[in-house]
């Protein structure tokens, strides 16, 4: 597994000249860029292929469908689920919009989506230049208008916790029980229990309930179909995970991939 830092161009400028730059970059299956922070707020986006992306209480998994928000000054780190086309935006720090003052995912409607892609072709935005002004005002209206995509996972802070988090995260569908998995986790399933419980607001079977419908977003977002979502989000009767999926979305998965 490859490990990078991730660095905005040193040459955007605040507040006037290059108020946006665009990044676009290939990485390979398991590449990660490790926690890093910078002044500049970052709009993550995948072309193609699925991130996970972690701030320090919260991870997030994020494919074509969705990006993730970054404010400046927020530790985060990335890592590629498959090859990521990363089409990622940087905004340099200037006056801030309580609208974007928060971390959060959020769907990436068409219109967005083709704006990151012209802005990422262009390389910068001159706020100097009307036209690229413009842009970065739709950009900016677009992002603190877009839709909150659902799922956040709050992360505990406990380190035996949180290590057990990642496990889980890791293969969100594995059958194994919790039971099993706490095995050599330095606590018991109970302990475990109580922590998540106190720390992320969530029970640890909610937790992971959550975790699976996160992992059956992404199959799903990529053209899998309801079975292979259901399979990859630990559920071994469709049926079963269309009602979870209905409970937590409010759709069936079929509706959910056509809409």
């Amino acid at each position: 597994m490859s490990h990078t830092r991730q660095t905005p161009p040193s040459n955007a400028r605040d507040p006037d000249g290059f108020p946006v730059r665009g990044l676009a970059v290939t990485y390979r299956d398991g590449h990660r860029l490790d926690r890093h922070t910078h002044p500049w707020a970052q709009l993550v986006f995948a072309a193609s292929g699925t991130m996970r992306v972690s701030i320090p209480d919260a991870a997030w998994l994020a494919p074509p469908t969705r990006a993730i928000w970054v404010p400046g000054g927020t530790p985060h780190e990335i890592e590629m689920r498959g090859t990521v086309a990363m089409r990622t935006l940087y905004l340099a720090p200037s006056g801030a919009d309580a609208r974007l003052a928060a971390c959060r995912a959020i769907e990436v409607a068409p219109l967005l989506r083709e704006l990151i892609l012209h802005i990422v072709r262009l390389g910068m935005l001159d706020i100097d230049d009307p036209a690229h002004a413009r842009l970065e005002d739709l950009l900016v209206d677009l992002l603190a208008a877009a839709e909150t995509a659902p799922l956040e996972l709050p992360l505990p802070a406990d380190p035996r916790a949180r290590a057990f988090a990642q496990r889980l995260l890791a293969d969100p569908g594995a059958e194994a029980s919790l039971a099993a998995l706490a095995r050599g986790s330095g606590a018991s399933l109970r302990t475990l229990q109580r922590l998540f419980l106190a720390e992320t607001g969530l029970s640890l079977d909610a937790w992971r309930g959550r975790a699976r419908m996160q992992q059956a977003v992404v199959c799903l977002s990529s053209g899998g179909s309801v079975t292979s979502a259901a399979l990859d989000a630990g559920y071994q009767s469709p049926s079963a995970f269309i009602a979870a999926f209905k409970r937590t979305f409010g759709v069936t998965p079929a509706r959910w991939r056509a809409g």
